[in-house]
């Protein structure tokens, strides 16, 4: 039957379903989520840097493994908008999401023990594992979190004549929210209240919005979430033996202060704990490591202690602290990008240097601002296992040189894999770009310093220079002539444009581990 007499078709099944759906509470719902989407994945990857870096390339595959989640969202979630066009659906996987998001710091935590153990044991398989095992656990709550908006789409789209504005607008907030995320992540919640408890706001956010579309009896959710964030907040693998005297989360790292009551010392570790960035001994300046080798290595290349020097990576200042006891005469500016290295140092590494002043900056851009004039400049500003790729180019030692006084000299750690020296021939390779003299002093199976200047430098200078240290250090300047040697050949010369360091560590990384397995 048909004409004017004809019977107004019944509204369409999804119409029906969808009534009383405020698009209001929608936009509240996509902006909730757009939050804790991308918020979650900033805290994700501060998640991880303790234990697999914070290079280029766990970015890559963070942003990778998030965008990939959002991309199923967004198709799981037209879909199920299509076959459940309630909104009473859509909050319960919100809610799903703000549980799954809440257990993320919790579950990650034995895959972070499989990291620190593979670290220990440079076991590249389980290294590798845990990383795609805590990719797996943030990526489930964010695929459910893309499919929110289609989802909310579907439900706000009262037509085709208004459909493509209502999903602009849907899709503005949720950027919008993505955006707030991002800085509140970043830029407030880790550094004030940590990595844990900040998947555990957004999933109180989640929670209620999610409560908000279901019903106050839902508020169960939140409330449950809002209860862990008592729960006491994990810490990196502790080591036998040692007590903690200090261990904290900053805006950089985190950071713990061991103290072992046997060898009489003080360590400082940052982060997955791999390497001890300062040491102090109760009784004596000497450290019998790696520090020990920047109070002599200069004297390979000056005749004379360095009237001023500049320490980029003071830490908490164990070298600072040698130099103010052996040559009280000498300037010290020391560089240490985390303030609150230099508040432990005063604290608990005995960092008393009369000479002594800290500057809290990132050091390149500090050393290029920097009147210069330095008898020897100390590079040590690594963060394990990475090196800043800043820092090993041809630029930066180019800054280096210029900075250096007439006939001064630049000595660089280049951490390495016991065994391996692919990271020290780049850096060799690139400081002899600049610098006509280069040597090596491999003062460690797992460190090697390098010494570069515009003078003349060797073994036989350091040997001659012996007589003339102070007592303490006459047997590690000797000890060390003997290993003064030239740079290794047969490195890359990186650069400010190139520079793939984050592949050089990790090849050498797996490679170790291929010939330990």
């Amino acid at each position: 039957m048909s004409g004017a007499g004809a019977p107004s078709q019944p509204p369409h099944h999804s119409e029906l379903e969808t009534e009383g759906v405020s698009n209001s509470f929608l936009y509240a719902l996509v902006f909730v989520v757009g939050t804790a989407s991308l918020g979650a994945e900033i805290a994700a990857a501060r998640l991880m840097a303790p234990f697999f870096g914070a290079s280029t390339i766990v970015w890559a595959n963070t942003i990778g493994v998030v965008l990939v989640s959002l991309s199923i969202g967004y198709w799981l979630g037209g879909r199920l908008g299509d076959r459940y066009p309630q909104l009473r659906n859509l909050c319960l996987v919100v809610a799903a999401a703000a549980a799954l998001i809440a257990v993320v710091p919790f579950a990650a935590r034995p895959f972070f023990e499989v990291a620190t153990d593979a670290l220990d044991e440079i076991s590249a398989g389980a290294f590798v594992g845990s990383l795609l095992g805590v990719l797996f656990l943030i990526a489930v709550p964010v695929v459910l979190l893309g499919s929110c908006s289609p989802w909310a789409i579907r439900l706000a789209v009262p037509d085709v004549e208004h459909s493509g504005r209502t999903a602009g607008r849907l899709y503005a907030v949720s950027t919008f929210g993505s955006l707030l995320g991002t800085m509140l992540s970043a830029l407030v919640l880790i550094p004030f209240i940590g990595t844990q408890r900040t998947f555990l706001v957004f999933a109180i956010a989640l929670g209620l919005v999610a409560a908000a579309g279901l019903g106050w009896r839902y508020l169960v959710v939140p409330a449950a979430l809002a209860a862990a964030l008592a729960i006491p907040i994990g810490t990196v693998k502790a080591t036998e033996g040692q007590t903690v005297l200090w261990e904290g989360d900053t805006e950089e790292q985190h950071i713990r202060v061991l103290e072992d009551a046997f060898y009489r010392e003080r360590t400082l570790e940052l982060n997955e704990g791999q390497a001890v960035h300062s040491l102090y001994r109760f009784d004596s300046y000497l450290t019998g490591h790696v520090w020990d080798g920047y109070l002599v290595a200069p004297f390979a290349v000056l005749d004379e202690p360095p009237e001023k020097i500049a320490i980029l990576g003071n830490a908490a200042g164990t070298t600072a602290r040698a130099y103010g006891h052996y040559f009280p005469g000498t300037e010290v500016d020391g560089v240490e990008i985390e303030a609150k290295l230099t508040e432990l140092g005063e604290e608990y590494f005995d960092l008393r240097n009369p000479r002594l002043e800290v500057f809290h900056e990132d050091a390149r851009p500090w050393l290029r601002r920097a009147d210069g004039g330095y008898d020897a400049i100390f590079v040590d500003a690594y963060r394990q296992p990475y090196i800043p790729f800043y820092l090993a180019t041809v630029e930066f030692f180019e800054l280096v040189r210029d900075r250096l006084a007439p006939g001064g000299v630049v000595i660089v750690n280049a951490g390495h894999p016991e065994g391996n020296d692919d990271l020290e021939k780049v850096l060799g390779a690139t400081m002899a770009e600049v610098f006509p003299t280069v040597l090596r002093d491999p003062i460690e199976t797992t460190n090697t310093l390098l010494i570069g200047s515009e003078s003349p430098g060797s073994a036989q200078r350091l040997a001659a220079a012996v007589p003339a240290l102070p007592e303490d250090l006459r047997v590690v300047a000797a000890r060390e002539s003997g290993n003064v040697e030239g740079y290794l050949r047969g490195g890359d010369v990186y650069t400010d444009d190139v520079a793939p360091v984050e592949w050089l560590i990790d090849r050498s990384i797996l490679g170790y581990a291929s010939e330990e397995d």
